[in-house]
């Protein structure tokens, strides 16, 4: 009797384990992919297994967008094969945080690429998805995972000077952009209810005139910290990350380029870049704990 309890519990567990496996969606590269760069990194010691380290790793993968966007099931989906903005520094953190795993494996990248990827780390639909960088920021700082950085420097430099009130409504007002929101209003008013929720906070950001300056008057930025750029665009908050990647005195992007269609570090600094494009005010500054 006892035997048969025991193996209908490990039936179970099996079967538990198969349906979570079918809620992922990659591709064998991208699990040889994951373990690989977490053995190679994990042998350099923890000192390489930073963010930074993990996204210099996937530069030259091709740009392609909207990759999450599979079908109506909200699965978790695991693609290092093609790279945004926002996957490529949600790989990266979620590869750095099972580089310190006891044991690093896909399944603990999995694990962490969900609970970073979606609201407070419960996949409970489309709408649960950290959509827009606030929420992400928010949802993440609640699990410790992420600091915003919005202080004064020591020496009391205080280079957060705007303040950006958000009026997020971007994707409520523009369903037919999103695959999984076209004609599904009910999933549009989950996610205006998200909107809502974050609407009328303040956040303060480093102006786009002071990353003109060098590592004296930006030292609250570090090495992979990610800086999520803020635009002007009505109902968004950001409209591109990267992660900070200093070389000598000037301050670079490492990101996903839709301009050049791969993961680059920018060849001209953060400040040349930025001054391409009007739209962008400046960045919030967010670290990995």
């Amino acid at each position: 009797m006892r035997h048969s309890w025991i193996a209908m519990i490990g039936g179970w567990l099996l079967c538990v384990a198969a349906a979570r496996a079918q809620q992922v969606i990659y591709r064998s590269e991208d699990s040889l992919k994951v373990e690989t760069l977490l053995r190679e990194q994990g042998a350099k010691g923890p000192e390489a297994c930073r963010p930074l380290d993990f996204a210099a790793r996937l530069k030259g993968t091709p740009y392609v967008a909207a990759t999450l966007e599979t079908d109506s099931m909200e699965r978790l989906v695991v693609n290092l094969r093609q790279l945004d903005c926002t996957t490529l520094v949600e790989n990266a953190v979620a590869l750095s945080l099972a580089a310190r795993d006891g044991r690093p494996s896909f399944a603990a990248f999995c694990r962490w690429l969900e609970r970073i990827r979606y609201m407070d780390g419960c996949r409970k639909g489309y709408a649960s998805r950290n959509h827009y960088f606030s929420e992400w920021i928010s949802s993440n700082e609640r699990a410790g995972i992420v600091r915003e950085i919005k202080g004064k420097q020591s020496g009391g430099y205080e280079p957060f000077r705007n303040v950006q009130r958000l009026d997020l409504h971007y994707m409520s007002k523009h369903p037919e952009r999103y695959l999984l929101l076209k004609n599904n209003p009910a999933e549009v008013a989950r996610i205006r209810k998200n909107e809502e929720k974050v609407s009328g906070q303040t956040v303060r950001y480093i102006p786009a005139y002071l990353l003109k300056g060098g590592r004296k008057e930006l030292a609250c930025v570090e090495d992979g910290d990610i800086l999520a750029i803020v635009t002007r665009k009505d109902g968004l908050d950001t409209s591109h990350l990267g992660l900070a990647y200093w070389k000598g005195n000037r301050l670079y992007l490492l990101h996903a380029s839709s301009i050049h269609k791969k993961v680059v570090v920018e060849p001209v600094p953060l400040y040349e870049y930025m001054q391409k494009h009007p739209s962008q005010l400046g960045v919030r500054l967010v670290r990995v704990l």
